[in-house]
């Protein structure tokens, strides 16, 4: 049984169907890249996972149980399905370390000791624990994208989604955020993954989704879909060696 199944998923704003019609899925253990161009809802798809947006219609299945369902703990299902925003959303006046134990002391009620225990245990596998008394703005891009995937990883989630983690970093910091990522999912943490970027989808997963005009239009290995897929537009998106869209 795959860990998340989207089915027929649906959103709208206002008579806009940026999701029209999704179908997924995400296994136990597995690292998954949806590509596509922009405004295709990649975001939007991350973003209906753990309730950030609203579907319109269709189901999302988390360990068997429709979390579209009006008695979902929104609150539960977000601890369980950890996010790491596009720009980080660090909190400027904490600290690495307090930006990290936060949700572990509001949430989960953990005590100081307790909460200070898990950050560090994070921080120290994402080699940032040298960092944890800096702020934000200390931080250099790379670094502040490390804290956020510890903030995500203390809350020991069953998946852990990202939104263009590469998009405000340098080639340098992006080959650092594909070998986390990789070292990650050797470490079995189940994730999804939206990005732009071909290289570094490239780096991360053989097998990526493409998503567009609101649909799974693909699923395949870049090479099939840049020289074989029958459709043009795609063999044009994964043909774009060495480019970003």
């Amino acid at each position: 049984m795959a860990l998340i199944e989207v089915r027929n998923l649906v959103k709208k704003f206002d008579d806009h169907a940026v999701l029209n019609g999704v179908n997924l899925e995400l296994l136990q253990g597995e690292l998954k890249v949806v590509m596509g161009p922009s405004g295709c809802g990649k975001s939007t798809l991350l973003r209906c996972l753990n309730r950030l947006v609203e579907p319109t219609s269709g189901t999302i299945s988390f360990r068997g149980a429709d979390i579209t369902s009006p008695s979902t703990d929104v609150l539960a299902l977000r601890q369980s399905i950890g996010f790491v925003f596009q720009q980080f959303a660090l909190y400027r006046h904490l600290t690495v370390s307090d930006n990290v134990t936060l949700a572990l002391r509001k949430l989960k009620k953990m005590s100081r000791a307790e909460a200070h225990e898990k950050a560090s245990f994070e921080l120290s596998r994402l080699d940032m624990i040298a960092h944890q008394h800096k702020y934000p703005e200390q931080l250099s891009g790379g670094q502040k994208q490390r804290v956020a995937i510890a903030r995500a990883l203390a809350m020991d989630p069953a998946v852990v989604v990202f939104d263009e983690p590469t998009s405000a970093l340098d080639p340098v910091m992006v080959r650092e955020v594909a070998e986390l990522l990789n070292r990650l999912n050797r470490d079995n943490i189940t994730m999804m993954c939206v990005t732009h970027d071909l290289l570094f989808a490239r780096q991360i997963s053989e097998k990526v989704v493409f998503l567009d005009q609101g649909v799974v239009k693909a699923e395949d290995t870049i090479e099939h879909l840049a020289t074989n897929h029958p459709d043009t537009k795609v063999r044009e998106f994964f043909g774009r060696e060495g480019q970003v869209s």
